[in-house]
């Protein structure tokens, strides 16, 4: 395909560069079941990189600043994460991709959209809770997409459960062999320090003032250890030759299988074991591979540019009001300037605004790699799941859209501000932050939105008040069920007070139902109509990715 002419080459790197520096990303999200401490693990490692000078908290003292992934107001007020957020970082002779996740199930799609663009995931548990039930589901979708996962034991410096019964409990509810690289020194709540099964040494953490910075820690020998350290050195000891004598020793082949599980503890709040994770993901997290098509081939990395869209996001910069398409550069190298091509359209793109992440700050992106996340700005043609590609064509694998369970119907609180509202409602639909559903009986002037969990209803207020300027009023919906129908079905249903048709903004139908039992009696009464599942969301067990 002859791309237009512009000033910039449309041929890359040679094959050799673009090799050598797939292998020295790393990308990965960091994901867990809500509260158990991700953001504060997202700066504690940033912290450690020396990519920032001092940590906040989620939940820190008055006058300590939010984290840096956490840029929303709502996020900052609540404490919460509710949007993914990419940031670059170098560390040692690596560059490290991390992208922070929601943590709650109300934001799981978002989750999942990560998911699909980073090459591991380092999971956090709490060590007082255990595998909790968004933890389970997030088990189940990295194993459904071959993902390695890093197993993080978080918060060891509260009372918390047995570190023993938490690898058996890893190993029967999720089918991965934990393979801990370090191992406790002191029961829960009485941190002291990890032993390092590689090495056989004691790493003794000091602890920082309000761990805003650095952790300080010592490698002692194991002798010296077995003297200061007493029983508590003793009992570790001893459960780290148990699980030799199981066969829980990291093996690379079998982690890159997803079949072990690398463990680490920590307490991401102190900053204690931190180092450890980074020097992890460096040592034995996989680089950016050969990329799954939508055929099912694989695009190799050395291939022409290539790259899809896993998130949109406006409102980051309220200066401009622009807003970002966050792109997975799966091949070849990405030059600022150069022209691509829209998969699903086969129009010409230019990327004359390309710009690396670091939380909500930005800057330019002359180039990028695979493995690379880069933010396209004001990218309008974009929406979430488009591949975009150079030269030699390619669409990856389309992201499934979530089967909503909660259902409003909003209006402009202001009449006046009508396309404002109109304006706000269509680009958070663009985004994927909601699903947008509109019928002729309902009109433009108060479209119906589809959401998995009842808080992203709050985001959409949040922003359309803040961001669009038009505050909203809504109303609930006695609608729970919704399935995928045809024209032909939608007229039968039409004549049912308790199921109501509605379009959704990519030209489904849906046919939304008041309960379970309706469905069941509309489908005992009517067998001929099409009534398909949506996809149940790649969050649920018996989804597939």
């Amino acid at each position: 395909m002859t791309q237009p002419t512009t000033g910039v080459p449309t041929t890359g790197a040679p094959a050799t560069e673009i090799t050598a520096e797939a292998r020295r990303r790393r990308t990965f999200a960091v994901i867990s079941h809500p509260d158990a401490g991700k953001s504060t693990l997202t700066e504690a490692l940033l912290l450690h990189a020396h990519a920032i000078t001092t940590a906040g908290a989620t939940h820190g003292k008055a006058g300590r600043r939010g984290t840096v992934s956490d840029w929303m107001a709502m996020e900052q007020a609540r404490g919460i994460s509710v949007t993914s957020a990419a940031i670059q970082f170098e560390y040692r002779d690596r560059v490290i991709n991390l992208v922070d996740t929601p943590g709650h199930a109300d934001f799981s799609e978002d989750t999942y959209r990560v998911l699909s663009a980073v090459d591991a995931a380092v999971m956090l548990v709490d060590a007082s809770k255990g595998l909790e039930v968004q933890t389970m589901k997030l088990f189940d979708v990295c194993r459904q997409r071959n993902l390695p996962v890093i197993t993080v034991i978080n918060k060891w410096d509260r009372p918390g459960l047995d570190a023993l019964a938490l690898m058996d409990e890893i190993r029967t509810r999720t089918g991965l062999l934990p393979t801990p690289l370090t191992w406790p020194v002191g029961v829960a709540g009485d941190f002291r320090g990890v032993i390092d099964r590689s090495t056989e040494e004691f790493i003794r953490f000091t602890r920082t003032a309000g761990g805003a910075t650095a952790a300080d820690s010592d490698r002692v020998p194991f002798d010296v250890a077995a003297t200061e350290e007493g029983e508590a050195w003793v009992t570790a000891t001893e459960e780290s030759e148990l699980l030799g004598e199981e066969g829980q020793d990291h093996d690379e082949a079998t982690f890159l299988a997803n079949q072990t599980t690398p463990v680490l503890f920590a307490a991401a709040v102190l900053n204690f074991g931190v180092q450890h994770i980074l020097d992890t993901l460096v040592d034995f997290a996989p680089a950016a591979e050969a990329r799954v098509d939508a055929a099912g081939g694989h695009r190799p990395v050395a291939s022409p540019f290539s790259g899809f869209v896993f998130k949109v996001q406006s409102g980051m910069n309220a200066s401009h009001r622009d807003y970002v398409a966050f792109v997975r550069v799966c091949s070849g190298q990405f030059r600022r300037g150069m022209i691509v091509t829209h998969a699903a359209s086969g129009r010409p793109f230019a990327t004359k605004y390309a710009q690396h992440l670091f939380g909500r700050e930005r800057e330019v992106a002359d180039e990028a790699w695979p493995g690379d996340i880069v933010g396209l700005v004001n990218a309008s043609a974009l929406r979430v799941g488009d591949s975009i590609f150079e030269s030699e064509p390619v669409e990856f694998p389309p992201l499934p859209m979530f089967a909503p369970e909660h259902f409003r119907a909003v209006r402009s609180a202001d009449s006046s501000k009508h396309k404002q509202f109109r304006r706000g409602i269509d680009q958070l639909d663009h985004e994927g932050v909601i699903q947008v559903l509109r019928s002729d009986l309902r009109g433009d002037q108060a479209p119906v939105l589809g959401a998995v969990g009842p808080m992203q209803f709050e985001v959409v207020e949040e922003r359309m008040t803040h961001d669009f300027g038009a505050a909203i009023r809504s109303e609930s919906l006695p609608y729970q069920i919704a399935r995928r129908t045809n024209r032909e079905s939608a007229e039968i249903l039409g004549h049912d007070r308790q199921v109501e048709v509605l379009m959704r903004s990519d030209g489904t139908l849906l046919a939304l139902f008041s309960t379970p039992w309706r469905l069941r009696n509309t489908v005992r009464d009517h067998p001929e109509l099409m009534l398909e599942d949506l996809a149940a969301g790649a969050l649920e067990p018996a989804a597939s990715a």
